[in-house]
């Protein structure tokens, strides 16, 4: 078999954009369904539709909910990835439905991309989500479609670069509040990084139903950890705040959607680490896989904000 052509499903979003970037960089023959209404040239993703087409995508009008478009999109691939948002990981039974129809499709990845829903503690905001994804690893399994889900872990740009502030977007220099004892292991990588990985593993027979764990040991850090990096980076040590884990739960309770899913999943991350667990039989280890990959490092990542 020759080098897959991939369609990502969700391009436009959040991890859509570095997913089809890293498919173009690696040589893969790369297809984008975009809405009708976020093709048109008025879009307020027109911007970026046009740097997928200068980067040589090529752009299906289509969308999840509608068959005829599926099926006419998948026929031109081999592979698919999705990255659609937690609103529509349940619109990805269409996706399975269309696939089994369609037949040749070499490799599913749906999506994932964050904590393995079936090792995360369930509070009641983010049971709906992780429900939704073993709903849909089910679902895929049972139609027997050939697949790799993504363990991804944190992203960067948002755990890393706030050292898990949820009002900031660049690390603090003065106080931070920290959830539980900060001691939790946290996995953390750039989206870039999580990019490159996924898209090494669409055409290796090691990763064909397993579960593909990016997860490189120098990502593995504490929020305690990052924070003593970053305050060696800067010269000055940082006033802490610990919430103690029966209060973050008290807040978990007490802020209204969509806070609540976005604390419930840092209680799971960070006070919980619920990412950090002994690999099964099912996982394989993108590290491992993959040494050739120069993935940026948390130490290299905080250089960024100096």
């Amino acid at each position: 078999m020759g080098i897959s052509k991939i369609l990502v499903v969700g391009a436009t979003g959040y991890l859509g954009p570095f997913i089809t970037a890293a498919s173009v960089r690696l040589g893969h023959p790369t297809f984008a369904l975009v809405r009708p209404a976020t093709a048109r040239p008025d879009s307020s993703k027109k911007e970026l539709i046009e740097s997928f087409k200068a980067s040589g995508i090529t752009i299906l009008e289509g969308d999840i909910q509608d068959h005829e478009s599926l099926v006419a999109a998948l026929k031109q691939v081999d592979v698919v990835i999705s990255t659609v948002g937690g609103a529509q990981l349940r619109d990805q039974l269409k996706l399975i439905t269309a696939i089994k129809e369609v037949g040749h499709i070499t490799r599913f990845l749906p999506s994932e991309f964050g904590n393995d829903p079936e090792r995360s503690v369930r509070l009641k905001p983010t049971d709906a989500v992780f429900q939704g994804k073993v709903k849909i690893r089910n679902a895929i399994k049972a139609a027997g479609i050939p697949y790799t889900f993504v363990n991804s872990n944190s992203f960067a740009s948002y755990f890393l670069a706030s050292l898990g502030q949820r009002d900031l977007t660049t690390p603090p220099r003065d106080k931070l509040t920290i959830l539980g004892d900060g001691n939790a292991k946290v996995i953390f990588n750039s989206e870039e990084d999580i990019g490159t990985f996924t898209i090494k593993a669409v055409d290796d027979p090691r990763t064909l139903n397993k579960q593909l764990l990016i997860r490189p040991e120098p990502n593995i850090k504490s929020i305690n950890e990052a924070v003593l990096l970053w305050e060696n980076k800067i010269g000055h040590n940082l006033e802490k705040t610990y919430v103690p884990e029966s209060e973050v739960l008290k807040q978990i309770e007490g802020i209204p959607f969509p806070n609540n899913i976005s604390l419930a999943i840092s209680y799971s991350v960070m006070v919980k680490g619920d990412q950090y667990f002994e690999p099964g039989p099912d996982d394989v280890d993108a590290s491992e896989l993959y040494p050739d990959v120069k993935y940026t490092t948390v130490d290299e990542y905080l250089n960024r904000y100096l």
